[in-house]
């Protein structure tokens, strides 16, 4: 078995780490904008780099700076979108993952009615794509909602946000279904555990007695709610459109064959599952739900938010994969990090720069083991490699590093398909460089495509092909056959 005929091929980025135009065309202020870059920080801790105050954001508030808030400015997606999705185009793209920035549209989130600028931009880029016949994979919420809603409600905590999200997704559904037909919920939605702030705009010192953990749990549940919810408003006004959850895929294997560390292992697996378990099966598993009672973190729950859940279930699973990790409770284990996440370092993995573990066979595992408990198709709509770029003199990139990482990736991807699992397509992260997400750097670089920015925004923007972008264009012209 080979990839479909029709497999979607193509790449992914964010909003808030591409368009910059940050206080452009109407725009009001998101989480991402206040999100900054701390170049004394080591890129392995990210803890340190995605840490959040009530004064530091109100610092950010205050501040018109692009050099520390790189997120504000991005790779200038907003002035340059034609340029890069005819690069995209020639690279032979089937499908191009993008999100829409909530507070483009609605720039606290609480207006009645949307910012028609912000709308006519999304419209021009639709069109476009249309007519370079890219599919769009849309995702709703990717780490950028309003800061407004994060400092009045303490961001998803608060129940009055579904109501606000669902009238956003309402416009996006009515305004851009004619060109969508796949959509994505939340990013990485599991991520709320692991950095509160940027994935649900919570603020530890709002959070009281109970603590930051159980707003983590009650912002997932209202995000629940609010994902059945804009399913049933998606198929309401959008007709054959796709609704999917979107899961970081943090596949752990057991750092020993002792059976705490296998019992510690399955733990954290199943609580990474839980997120998509929800929203395939339309229930909490039994056991999470057990747990979270015991630890006092169980979530508020309304009248119907479980029918709710249950009747409205999403049509496909898509996941980002980079790496795998290790659990063991030896506590003098030696840990490094991965995305956003700490495990246990493998010793039989090559790691980069900034830790992660690769790890192409992990994928294929990932893959069959979704689909054997999903049974649903499956979208790997975020994969790739952040490393550094060396410009040579006659202005070329030679990232062999980059071509080998994909390369043994797509090869598991194959294993998998002619195993059985139905995959949909794949996104690479990302395919052009763009500020990275935990670090809110550039020269940690993803793409196919060369941006001329470094870490403080000094450069020309100038967009220069890398040797992985004509490797790409015949992967994609062979459809994952020529690998060579």
């Amino acid at each position: 078995m080979s990839f479909p005929k029709n497999f979607l091929w193509g790449g992914a980025v964010a909003a808030n780490q591409v368009e910059g135009a940050w206080n452009i065309g109407g725009k009001g202020l998101s989480v991402a904008d206040v999100a900054a870059y701390k170049p004394n920080v080591d890129v392995k801790d990210y803890k340190a780099s995605t840490a959040v105050s009530l004064e530091n954001i109100k610092k950010a508030m205050a501040d018109e700076d692009t050099v520390y808030y790189p997120k504000r400015r991005g790779i200038d997606f907003y002035h340059h979108y034609k340029e890069d999705l005819a690069l995209f185009a020639e690279m032979g793209f089937k499908a191009f993952r993008l999100s829409i920035a909530w507070t483009r549209l609605f720039p606290t989130g609480e207006e009645e009615l949307p910012n028609e600028e912000g709308l006519a931009f999304y419209e021009a880029v639709f069109r476009e794509m249309q007519r370079l016949h890219i599919e769009p994979i849309v995702t709703l919420s990717h780490y950028e909602m309003p800061l407004a809603l994060a400092l009045k409600y303490n961001g998803w905590t608060d129940r009055r946000v579904i109501d606000l999200f669902e009238r956003f997704c309402r416009v996006c559904f009515e305004r851009f279904g004619k060109y969508v037909k796949y959509w994505l919920n939340f990013n990485e939605i599991d991520s709320i555990i692991r950095h509160s702030f940027i994935t649900a705009g919570i603020i530890p010192e709002y959070c009281g007695e109970r603590g930051e953990l159980a707003c983590c749990y009650q912002a997932a549940h209202n995000q629940f709610v609010a994902g059945a919810r804009v399913t049933k408003l998606m198929r309401e006004l959008v007709d054959g459109a796709k609704m999917g959850l979107m899961l970081t895929k943090l596949t752990t294997y057991p750092r020993t064959c002792a059976p705490e560390d296998v019992a510690a292992t399955q733990k954290k697996n199943l609580e990474n599952l839980f997120y998509a378990d929800v929203q395939v099966f339309g229930e909490y598993p039994a056991l999470i739900l057990q747990d979270l009672k015991r630890r006092g973190l169980a979530p508020c729950m309304e009248p119907g938010d479980l029918d709710l859940i249950r009747k409205y279930t999403v049509d496909f699973v898509s996941f980002s994969y980079y790496m795998t990790m290790t659990e063991s409770v030896d506590p003098n284990a030696e840990r490094t990090p991965g995305n956003t996440v700490l495990g246990v370092k493998n010793p039989y993995l090559p790691s980069s720069e900034w830790g992660w573990q690769v790890d192409p066979t992990g994928l294929r595992i990932s893959l069959i083991e979704l689909y054997d408990r999903y049974r649903k198709p499956l979208f790997i709509v975020e994969n790739g490699l952040g490393m550094r770029d060396t410009v040579e003199e006659d202005g070329s990139i030679h990232d062999a590093y980059r071509i080998d990482y994909f390369r043994s990736h797509f090869r598991a991807m194959k294993e998998a398909v002619e195993e059985g699992v139905e995959l949909m397509g794949y996104t690479s992260w990302a395919p052009i460089d763009l500020v990275s997400a935990g670090t809110n750097q550039m020269s940690k670089r993803y793409g196919f495509i060369y941006v001329d920015q470094d870490d403080l925004g000094n450069g020309s923007l100038a967009r220069t092909r890398k040797d992985s972008f004509y490797w790409y264009k015949k992967v994609i012209e062979s459809n994952g056959e020529d690998l060579t």
